[in-house]
């Protein structure tokens, strides 16, 4: 692979973020001709992209051959879809004949991580029949601040353990569903009292506390087999001392996710759109802060090519190495390699 498209596997994006309007709803060949500038590695897919179930079906199977063509590894196709009322892109657009799941506080309210599995095995199902292979879910967060405006009923609950074993669970389930899990958001959105869409979310935790509960789901996870795990654009100054977002601290991915728990899979980071990052970054210091951190997948740059050249100017001039470049390109290539997209 060149140097332009290794740093391309690096992204993922809204299609239209490629070839406008043309690419929001079909994989046309503007599409294909937009690879060619921006050689990324999925898209993510939302409201917006689905006018119908077969119209959603044929753009994501006619994706692979886009991307073919180009030359570059099939797509990660990613959405969406925990499950419940507030986030199930799928399920919820009323589009699709898919079983509608509870949200993951009501199955966590159950006890029972079979349930759990379940569900993964539902959602997993559908999505892979209609041809996604990436699911951002399961929810990772321990809901201890019963007043968090973002996560609410999207957690399995406040017990750690409890919340480890139904996510382990699911993510075994969604595995064996062929859908790659991402668990998120490390170091943990549950004790927040900030919306990072809108602005800065802060959690107040030690790193004592944090291990004591946050890390103790992402590690079984990890344990499980979870393939990614999304960070959050979340402060932790008791742990960093300074208030950088654990999207962009070297500390939290490199010391704590990789160090620490013993990560060694993908590393994505919330969507580059929210605020909580465009407040105090343009797109490509992000982009570059994050690879740096020791990141690998940035979703949703609020400017593609400000944030791709930023990269690429930055591997050039030695301000990311070409070594640690390939480190990130490795875990993603070993990824679709288990989502069986080498070979496409």
């Amino acid at each position: 692979m060149s140097l332009e498209q290794r740093v391309g596997q690096l992204f993922m994006v809204r299609p239209e973020q490629l070839a406008g309007e043309a690419s929001r709803l079909a994989a046309s060949s503007q599409l294909g001709a937009a690879l060619e500038r921006f050689p990324v590695g999925g898209v993510c897919l939302f409201s917006q992209n689905m006018q119908t179930a077969q119209q959603v079906e044929d753009f994501l199977a006619q994706a692979h051959s886009c991307w073919r063509n180009a030359g570059i590894p099939s797509p990660f196709l990613a959405v969406d879809e925990e499950g419940g009322d507030l986030v199930a892109r799928v399920a919820n657009s009323g589009l699709f004949n898919v079983g509608r799941v509870p949200n993951m506080g009501e199955v966590g309210a159950s006890g029972d991580p079979a349930r759990a599995a379940d569900v993964g095995a539902a959602i997993a199902g559908y999505l892979a029949d209609i041809g996604f292979n990436v699911d951002f879910a399961p929810v990772t967060d321990v809901l201890t601040n019963p007043n968090n405006p973002v996560i609410g009923p999207r957690s399995f609950g406040s017990d750690p353990q409890l919340v480890g074993d139904m996510v382990a669970a699911q993510v075994k389930a969604m595995l064996e569903a062929g859908v790659l899990p991402c668990a998120k958001h490390f170091p943990g959105h549950g004790d927040t009292s900030e919306d990072s869409h809108t602005g800065a979310a802060v959690t107040q935790r030690t790193a004592q506390e944090l291990a004591a509960c946050e890390y103790v789901p992402f590690k079984k996870a990890i344990s499980a087999g979870c393939p990614m795990v999304m960070v959050g654009h979340i402060q932790a100054p008791q742990v960093n001392g300074d208030d950088l977002p654990a999207s962009l601290s070297s500390q939290m991915i490199d010391g704590v996710l990789r160090g620490e728990l013993g990560f060694e899979g993908v590393v994505v980071a919330d969507s580059f759109e929210m605020g909580a990052v465009i407040q105090a970054f343009d797109a490509g210091e992000a982009a570059v802060r994050f690879i740096q951190a020791g990141g690998d997948l940035i979703l949703l740059p609020l400017d593609l090519e400000l944030a791709y050249q930023g990269v690429l100017s930055a591997v050039r001039e030695g301000e990311i190495s070409q070594e640690r470049l390939d480190q990130s390109v490795l875990r993603i290539l070993r990824a679709k390699e288990r989502a069986g997209l080498l070979g496409h």
